[in-house]
């Protein structure tokens, strides 16, 4: 009886924490299925590229960035490299310094060009290759040129100074104005005269720029982990097409970010969009 009582009170307490499960995220794979974290992490570590797509502003996001990050350095140990959007190429003598222990992080954010929610969201990653040793590589261009970009198109890159040059992505770029990651930016509403043709000429050399720094400090055997807004990697394309670009033979894996009402299954329009997505909960809060 006491045997049957245990039992009873067993499968009453896995059936409340059913019930009342709330899962802040799940994660799938690129045709829709449920996958094990542990396997994602397998598959990441075999990789010569991870690209983590995040949101943002988005904490669950940036919590799995750096679970990703520990996790695949457990694999992968001195053979790990981290670079990132959020860090222009030019900031990369004091990144270095910094990651030397030259001096402390009330010296070094100072001279940095950092974005409002480094301290939470980018800090903990770059602390985490200081700690282990492995480099952190700064790879977007420096705004002020993307600014060029911006406003002469890539002729405006011409007229810089071979010093300048040297924080970008060589020139001239291959430039696609038919993939899709492109073409959208033309077809933003909302933007009025912030869209003409030279936006999208920008984001691509923002991409061909984070791809080339990312690819010229990666050596065979390593597993460089990227860490950049999904619009950049989603789809195949943005930073991981000129990637594929120069480097032919690179075994590329992206992560995307994704919001959805419903956890329990994968969104179609958002399948396909990269190897593993991780899909969070929509109510999730947001940090800025």
């Amino acid at each position: 009886m006491k045997t049957k009582l245990f039992f009873t009170i067993i499968i009453a307490t896995v059936l409340m924490s059913l019930t009342y499960d709330k899962p802040a995220y799940k994660l799938y794979t690129n045709d829709g299925k449920e996958v094990k974290y542990s396997d994602m992490i397998k598959d990441l570590a075999d990789a010569d590229f991870v690209f983590v797509g995040e949101l943002h502003n988005n904490p669950i996001a940036h919590w799995m960035e750096l679970e990703i990050t520990k996790d695949i350095y457990a694999v992968k140990k001195e053979k790990t490299i981290l670079g990132a959007e959020m860090f222009e190429a030019d900031d990369q003598l004091i990144i270095n310094e910094y990651l030397n222990g030259i001096y402390s992080s009330k010296k070094f954010e100072p001279e940095m060009k950092l974005w409002p929610n480094y301290a939470t969201d980018y800090k903990p990653l770059l602390d985490f290759a200081k700690d282990n040793k492995i480099n952190f590589i700064a790879t977007n261009i420096p705004r002020r040129y993307a600014s060029v970009t911006y406003k002469q198109g890539f002729e405006g890159l011409e007229k810089l100074t071979p010093d300048a040059k040297k924080y970008m992505a060589p020139l001239p770029i291959k430039y696609d104005k038919d993939l899709d990651c492109y073409k959208s930016m033309m077809q933003m509403g909302g933007m009025g005269a912030h869209v003409n043709e030279n936006l999208p000429k920008s984001q691509a050399m923002k991409d061909a720029t984070m791809a080339y720094f990312i690819n010229i400090n990666w050596k065979k055997g390593e597993t460089f982990i990227h860490y950049n807004g999904s619009y950049h990697s989603d789809n195949y394309q943005g930073i991981v097409w000129y990637l594929k670009d120069y480097n032919k033979k690179a075994k590329i894996k992206t992560i995307t970010t994704v919001s959805q009402k419903d956890l329990s299954k994968l969104d179609d329009e958002v399948k396909k969009q990269a190897d593993y997505i991780i899909v969070v909960d929509e109510n999730m809060t947001t940090t800025y």
